[in-house]
């Protein structure tokens, strides 16, 4: 069987995980340790559940099943094509790829503006220089390895390294006191703390170009790819866990000696001044700059191959070109507004990801078990979009989510969820199908002599 040289295959890990760590995977733990205080490391585990486990497994589901669209077909192919279609425009120019632009232009530019130039003027020109440099890199998917896993991201890792050593050599405290809201049940709060940076929907979009940087790497067996796909998983949630650690004591630590701050780069803000003083802010811009940047490179790319696979009498290039000027636009122009439509739109369309990921391992052969697949994800889908017409303030449906379980978590579409693999089973169940999991063995009839 082929295999990817060790090498190999930790680059492809590194650009995994520079695609996935974004702004928020980097403002997110440290906020969690400032609050959690003495309960971090209980609220770290519920984290990594939702914030590395589902995401991972988005990835090896998506490229056991040969991609997002083979994956959502299981349900129906008219789902498959609306779903695909609007998790990668939400991930892509409607939502992520303006906002890698704006949050690292907040947290690199604006506090060494002087006043000298506009704030608006300043966030065009970085736009500008932002998206041409993401548009350039993105313009070759398959060299993403030699570009990201080999250049940006050890630049990163090496700069988040340097702000832990220094927190260890130069601690500013210990850990601080546990705000009220992680005291009780710091493992849960650390679960919805997970849940909320989205990972799992942007992980069932990569797949597609990791598994393209492999090929480029020499290999050609499809069962091969999806082996290293997976292996490469793997490696990008180790390197996950092990950066959000160091965050998550970063700012457990800058809590103790700061306390409480507003968000996770506030938090980060504190540590790196106290630590290097205005150099910190330097470097604290650098990381910004590099985590948002490489988020912004993967999603071009992964919108672009999928959109030119849809449309392919528009070139790949052409697909980067207006992906890049829309998030261009947006970013400097509409994000508030068009962050309005998105956002409910990915929480319509996150809880049916996820159950879509579980059932992948749960029921394995998506023909057999398509009724469960149906079901799930109908009662999921209705749930989840009456949750999302709730939060934007249209409420007919608001006392029956009210009575659901886990309505205070946010959680209410959990048991839908289930009631609908419950129906599902029965259905296969009553077609003369088995009613145990697709994974398990096929039970042989016994022989009546």
């Amino acid at each position: 069987m082929e295999r990817l040289s060790k090498r190999n295959l930790c680059l492809v890990g590194l650009t995994l995980f520079s695609m996935f760590f974004g702004a928020g995977n980097l403002i997110f733990p440290p906020f969690l340790g400032a609050m959690a205080g003495t309960n971090t490391w209980t609220a770290m585990v519920g984290f990594a559940v939702t914030a590395i486990g589902f995401p991972i497994l988005g990835v090896i589901a998506v490229a056991k099943a040969g991609g997002l669209t083979s994956l959502a077909g299981r349900v129906h192919p008219a789902f498959a094509a609306v779903f695909t279609l609007l998790i990668y425009l939400s991930i892509g120019p409607c939502l992520a790829i303006p906002r890698t632009a704006s949050t690292s232009f907040e947290m690199a530019v604006i506090p060494f503006l002087d006043g000298r130039i506009r704030a608006g003027t300043a966030q065009l020109l970085y736009s500008c220089l932002f998206f041409t440099i993401a548009f350039l890199v993105a313009l070759k998917p398959d060299k993403l390895t030699d570009r990201l896993g080999k250049v940006l991201t050890p630049c990163l890792l090496t700069l988040i390294a340097i702000l832990f050593i220094g927190c260890i050599l130069k601690p500013a405290s210990g850990y601080g006191g546990t705000s009220e809201t992680y005291q009780n049940h710091p493992f849960v709060k650390g679960f919805l703390e997970g849940y909320l940076t989205m990972d799992t929907i942007a992980a069932l979009n990569f797949g597609i170009i990791i598994s393209l940087n492999i090929r480029a790497l020499g290999m050609k067996s499809e069962s091969s790819i999806i082996k290293e796909t997976i292996r490469a998983g793997v490696i990008a949630g180790g390197i996950l866990l092990l950066v959000y650690a160091a965050l998550a004591h970063i700012g457990a630590v800058t809590g103790g000696a700061f306390g409480y701050s507003e968000n996770g780069a506030q938090t980060l803000n504190q540590m790196v001044r106290f630590l290097f003083g205005r150099a910190g802010l330097i470097m604290l811009a650098a990381i910004f700059f590099i985590a948002c940047l490489n988020t912004c490179i993967g999603l071009i790319s992964c919108c672009s191959r999928y959109f030119c696979t849809i449309l392919p009498r528009i070139g790949y290039r052409a697909w980067a070109f207006v992906f890049a000027a829309v998030s261009l636009i947006i970013a400097n122009a509409g994000l508030n507004r068009i962050l309005e439509i998105s956002v409910p739109v990915l929480n319509a369309i996150y809880p049916a990801a996820i159950v879509l990921i579980l059932l992948s391992f749960l029921f394995r052969d998506g023909k057999r078990w398509q009724p469960v697949y149906v079901c799930s994800i109908a009662l999921t889908g209705v749930t989840s979009i009456a949750m999302s017409l709730y939060q934007i303030g249209i409420t007919p449906l608001g006392r029956v989510l009210n009575r659901l379980p886990l309505h205070s978590l946010n959680l209410e579409w959990i048991s839908p969820a289930v009631a609908g693999i419950v129906i599902g089973m029965v259905v296969c169940a009553r077609r003369g199908k088995r009613s145990g999991p697709g994974s398990l063995a096929e039970r042989k009839p016994r022989n009546p002599g």
